[in-house]
């Protein structure tokens, strides 16, 4: 039975765990995440498909089903797993995706490593995505292709299957042309996206660059666009817009370009935090701190992320403010993406080697200034801990969205709420008022933050936050799903027969 709605995302849409020497599909355990979003799709249309990779020793011959039916709490759809080599996915993922693509997509230019990519291996692992999603769609099916590893694919479906909606997502940033131009694979890049009926991004600045890149590469032009929603524009924030483009006009056809934002799971999170086991945990976390606060950092080890400018800022508030010490407490959760790629490995490195210089100097028998965790948290312990910090400071050097700041939001709900620092250059800082905006390539900007944070009185944090906690209700995983059910209902009434580009 083919499927109204396809998505196309390289994880599988469960976890694969060993059990009693069995490998068993288990639903991931919480309902905040990238991938129960997208399942939440599936329970809006008739018939669903996931495609995804899976890796095998022999893809001839993969030992596993390469497609297979789920039933679960978002209903019961397929999921067609693409069998890939370790090479395979090194090559077309780690290599690719993250040495050439992630830092280009990020603004980290002299990161850019053109020289390891094997530009046919990743045709082929987006070629072999396409011809599944193409399998697996009805003729005028909505296939949704997310995220910059498999920009290949729209181009190739569009071969494969000339009717149906294809739709693409990113969910990091999108760079100005004269960063994107950097690629040398740019064209082939931009005309698989231009093959799309709609390309998505969360907030309009991107959405913008992707307009700039289109009119350099291939001189389009943005035939319909609108003032930016309020709630999307935040007057002086550096990823700002004031116009937000709708639509390019690609030779005869019109493809729209849509900007929502992902946002987080309110309800559940909230819930969560309300919970006597979370109340229980952040009764416990109180005790320990004692008279001292907590400053509290969540996101992966990535160089995009800003942990060792969050290291440093914090140094350099025990040196110049000697009084603090023993007062407050940085907590610092940086989990380790992929320790087998050399720039995250060094990362990893210099995090830990700036926490032993921290709390040697600083610390004492009694009293640490910094705990490091590099092992991911389950979730009702994280929303604990966001409940028990005085102040959340999240400041990557560029991320597409972050969804931490939301979630420290959305676990606020008691009568002495923690303040939020929050970088300019998360995409998720012209969505949320009231955090505190910080500049981390700045020393001053980060200096100054973290001392308005420590000192804020509990009316000034009362008030942040609520008007914190209002934008991330708004822009929670409910709103973000209505939005793109609605876009795709617009596209499949559209009358698109003439609005195709030749195969």
């Amino acid at each position: 039975m083919k499927s109204d709605l396809v998505i196309v995302y390289h994880r599988q849409p469960y976890e694969e765990v060993e059990e009693n020497g069995k490998t068993v599909l288990r639903e991931h355990s919480s309902p905040n995440g990238i991938v129960p979003t997208l399942k939440g799709f599936f329970g809006q249309v008739n018939r669903g498909a996931w495609v995804a990779w899976k890796l095998a020793e022999d893809t001839s011959n993969p030992g596993f089903e390469p497609v297979i039916e789920i039933s679960d709490r978002f209903g019961t759809y397929s999921v067609s797993r693409l069998p890939l080599t370790a090479e395979d996915v090194r090559s077309f993922y780690h290599v690719t995706s993250k040495e050439a693509f992630w830092p280009i997509l990020h603004g980290f230019k002299e990161r850019y490593n053109y020289d390891p990519v094997d530009w046919p291996t990743f045709r082929s692992v987006n070629w072999a995505f396409a011809e599944a999603a193409a399998e697996e769609a009805s003729d005028d099916a909505v296939i949704w292709v997310h995220d910059y590893n498999l920009w290949l694919v729209p181009g190739y479906l569009r071969q494969l299957k000339p009717n149906a909606r294809i739709c693409f997502f990113h969910h990091t940033p999108f760079p100005s042309a004269d960063m994107f131009n950097v690629l040398p694979w740019r064209d082939e890049i931009l005309e698989s996206l231009l093959a799309c009926d709609s390309v998505g991004f969360h907030i309009p600045r991107y959405a913008q660059n992707f307009a700039g890149v289109a009119r350099s590469l291939k001189g389009t032009r943005v035939s319909k666009d609108e003032v930016t929603l309020p709630e999307l524009c935040r007057p002086g924030a550096a990823l700002n817009d004031r116009v937000t483009p709708l639509e390019l006009e690609v030779g005869d056809r019109r493809v729209a370009i849509h900007t929502s934002p992902v946002g987080v799971n309110f309800d559940y999170i909230e819930q969560l935090s309300a919970t006597d086991e979370v109340a229980t945990k952040i009764k416990a976390i109180r005790e320990d701190l004692g008279d001292c606060k907590l400053v509290l950092s969540v996101s992966r080890t990535d160089y995009t992320k800003g942990n060792i400018e969050q290291l440093e800022a914090f140094e350099r508030l025990m040196q110049r403010r000697p009084e603090l010490r023993g007062k407050v407490r940085l907590m610092l959760v940086s989990v380790g993406a992929n320790r087998n790629m050399t720039a995250y490995e060094e990362i990893q490195q210099k995090i830990e080697e700036l926490t032993g210089r921290i709390n040697g100097t600083y610390g004492s028998f009694e009293w640490q200034p910094v705990a490091l965790i590099s092992q991911a948290i389950p979730l009702a312990q994280l929303v604990a801990y966001y409940g028990a910090a005085d102040v959340a400071s999240i400041t990557p050097l560029a991320d597409g969205l972050n969804l931490v700041a939301s979630e420290f939001c959305a676990a606020q709900h008691g009568e002495a709420p923690g303040a939020l620092i929050l970088s300019e250059f998360a995409g998720c800082a012209v969505l949320l008022e009231g955090a505190i905006p910080v500049n981390p390539f700045s020393h001053g900007s980060m200096d100054a933050a973290l001392d308005q944070a420590l000192a804020m009185g509990p009316d000034e944090a009362v008030a942040r936050m609520a008007a914190l906690r209002k934008a991330a209700r708004r822009w929670d995983i409910a709103g973000w799903t209505k939005d793109e059910l609605a876009h795709f209902e617009k596209l499949r009434h559209l009358n698109t027969s003439e609005n195709r580009p030749a195969a």
